[in-house]
């Protein structure tokens, strides 16, 4: 009698022992070790940035949709995002309304070349500050993120008024030579990430190299340079949309003989039908006729960005981990 107890006992206690074994483990798939490593909390994330991305992805899916509509589409309440049938006019429409070509040539001159002015530009003023020693060094530091800090719109006026004497109004020498001295487009916010990047980067690198016998500049390009190949990546895709989407600086500076694609668009209106206005306030059912050209156009103005967005994205990824931004 008493084996047998104590056998029903031993079984009793496997069956336990195994019951609170799968118990554990099922509370660990499901809750984690920790509390984000669990089933419930990755759900939960994963829900979140659905309906993060979804609330980012929406505007692009009724420019796409929109911009093929028909007319009957656009009017038809009962056609939400898939329409009935694909209308590519309303891109040729676009096209020729945005005279595609020569504003597609004006917009990348400005944005392609200011880019690599102030990747390069930014850059060395960056290295300096973080890693040479000179009088006014944080003086200078001190200006540039007052500069960050203060409103473009405060300084139109007199930028407008030096431009102007110089003749520069309507060409890209407005955007470009400013680049090429680092103080384009958030020029100061570049200056601030190169310079967060060198500082990180470690000391001993520069002292071997000055044993070597080697100038600042030839240390800055032969060594720095290709370690902030991730940097100078994030900052000429930043730079490359900035220029590529600005509007305010454009409207002020370029409106006659250089136009970019994003006062194209605004104006392409007028090119498709002539001197009839349609108000573009209006929404889609008040205005029909022009809301899918207009779509047709703003995706065509996008379009080369994402492209170069989703060719580098990878290594745009890694640049950001690399020059702090996401500490």
């Amino acid at each position: 009698m008493k084996l047998e107890k104590a056998y029903k006992q031993v079984k009793l206690d496997i069956a336990e022992t195994l019951a609170h074994r799968k118990t554990q483990k099922l509370k660990t798939v499901v809750l984690g070790q920790n509390v984000k490593d669990g089933l419930i909390a990755k759900l939960a994330i994963f829900a979140l940035l659905t309906v993060i991305a979804f609330l980012y992805v929406k505007p692009i899916l009724y420019m796409v949709s929109t911009s093929l509509k028909t007319v009957a589409d656009m009017i038809d309440p009962v056609v939400g995002l898939i329409p009935r049938e694909l209308n590519w006019h309303n891109y040729a429409e676009a096209w020729r309304g945005l005279k595609y070509p020569e504003g597609f040539f004006d917009t990348m001159t400005i944005a392609l070349f200011g880019s690599v002015f102030q990747v390069f530009t930014c850059a060395l003023t960056g290295y300096a500050l973080a890693r040479l020693k000179f009088p006014g060094k944080n003086l200078m530091f001190f200006l540039i993120l007052v500069a960050f800090l203060i409103p473009p719109q405060l300084t139109i006026v007199p930028l407008y008024m030096i431009y102007s004497e110089l003749g520069w109004i309507n060409t890209p020498f407005v955007f470009l030579v400013p680049a090429l001295f680092g103080q384009g487009l958030r020029g100061a916010l570049f200056i601030i990430i190169f310079r967060q990047f060198f500082l990180s980067q470690p000391k001993a690198l520069e002292e071997a190299a000055k044993i070597d016998g080697a100038s600042a500049f030839r240390l800055f390009f032969r060594i720095m340079m290709p370690l902030a190949a991730g940097a100078c990546l994030v900052v000429f895709l930043f730079s490359f949309v900035w220029y590529w989407n600005m509007s305010y600086e454009a409207a002020l500076f370029l409106s006659k003989d250089f136009t970019p694609l994003s006062l194209r668009l605004s104006s392409m209106q007028m090119e498709l039908i002539g001197n009839r206005a349609i108000d573009f306030s209006a929404g889609v059912g008040q205005d029909p006729i022009s809301e899918g050209p207009r779509m047709a156009g703003a995706f065509l103005i996008i379009f080369p960005p994402l492209i170069v967005y989703l060719i580098a994205q990878r290594w745009f990824t890694e640049g950001i981990e690399r020059t702090g931004l996401v500490e």
